[in-house]
């Protein structure tokens, strides 16, 4: 897809307008209703998919088809980083009523830092060719990981700072309490931080850790930028809602790991043979119809046997709580 640099900075502000308009409707600290969280679910889906209908009628069937199996990779690949956020909000005591700012601004540090990611991955790309096979046994390798991290049934039970975070907190130094939505304070005539600069960093510095899977798993679905950091935007842009819609039913979600290592793997194999076929080598390729079909189908089949799992495990924990309770 040829994009015009004034596609570009159209496509930025427009983007920038959204987040402001996100901010200033949500701009006074309080406790996200689960309605609220819904309603603007479903607006940024909303928005997605006319931008999606928007390739379809102005670019093409298959920029459009490309968006919508990122965005849907991208989208569910967020949802797992979201037992990471809760963690975080864990670690750091975030109050209830500031927690969607942190998510606001954690996430804005997150697609900054991902739009360089995916400018640097897509000069790569351009460039050396090859490296379609480290993407792919990359993705093949997570995926097997992932298997192996669900069947040993291990859950990380305490979020660790990184090195970049904690550098930060040495040198700027960090208070010993919330000042409301004040990100520095002064101490000694210092300029040190709040423990909500420090969540927000954490937010978006630990995203970048996720962005290690889901930025090869896109360029495995497309290799236009403008339709890569697009897809991203979108679904990164609907987190913060969605962590206050699904917060309490994400532990239902028991199989998502394997839906998820499903999804990567599969485009992984799609990678190799993008390379294969590059290089010359007569394979088969897989159409981006086939992806946006194989993507949603593990979703669906995913969600579906998750509840009814977290159902029968429901019922057989009832039994033994009313033993206790008798």
């Amino acid at each position: 897809m040829d994009v015009s640099m004034t596609l570009w900075v159209l496509t930025i502000l427009g983007l920038c307008a959204l987040i402001a308009a996100d901010f200033f409707i949500g701009r006074k600290p309080h406790d996200v209703s689960v309605k609220e969280a819904g309603i603007w679910t479903v607006v940024w889906i909303v928005l997605a998919a006319l931008f999606g209908v928007g390739l379809l009628l102005f670019g093409s069937s298959q920029a459009s088809g490309e968006f919508f199996a990122g965005f849907i990779t991208e989208k569910s690949l967020s949802v797992d980083n979201l037992f990471v956020f809760i963690l975080i909000m864990a670690k750091f005591s975030v109050p209830s009523h500031l927690q969607q700012r942190v998510l606001l601004f954690g996430v804005l540090i997150a697609l900054v830092l991902r739009a360089i990611f995916i400018a640097a991955g897509a000069a790569v790309i351009a460039n050396f060719s090859w490296v379609f096979y480290i993407f792919g046994a990359f993705l093949i390798y997570t995926a097997w990981k992932l298997i192996q991290e669900a069947r040993s049934g291990d859950e990380e039970e305490e979020f660790e700072e990184n090195r970049l975070l904690k550098s930060v907190e040495k040198k700027f130094g960090v208070a010993d309490k919330y000042h409301g939505t004040k990100l520095f304070v002064a101490k000694n005539g210092k300029k040190i931080m709040t423990p909500l600069m420090v969540v927000m960093l954490a937010i978006g510095t630990t995203d970048v850790l996720f962005a290690m899977d889901s930025i090869p798993a896109i360029f495995g679905l497309t290799q236009d930028p403008y339709i890569v950091f697009t897809a991203n935007a979108f679904a990164l842009m609907g987190l913060r809602q969605l962590y206050f819609l699904i917060g309490g039913l994400l532990k239902k979600l028991v199989h998502l790991s394997y839906g998820l290592s499903v999804i990567l793997g599969f485009i992984g194999v799609k990678l190799v043979l993008h390379a294969l076929h590059e290089n010359g080598v007569h394979v088969p390729e897989i159409s981006i119809p086939v992806s946006l079909g194989v993507i949603c189908g593990v979703l669906v089949i995913t969600t579906i046997t998750s509840f009814v799992a977290a159902k029968k495990q429901g019922a057989a924990e009832a039994p033994e709580k009313d033993s206790i309770g008798a």
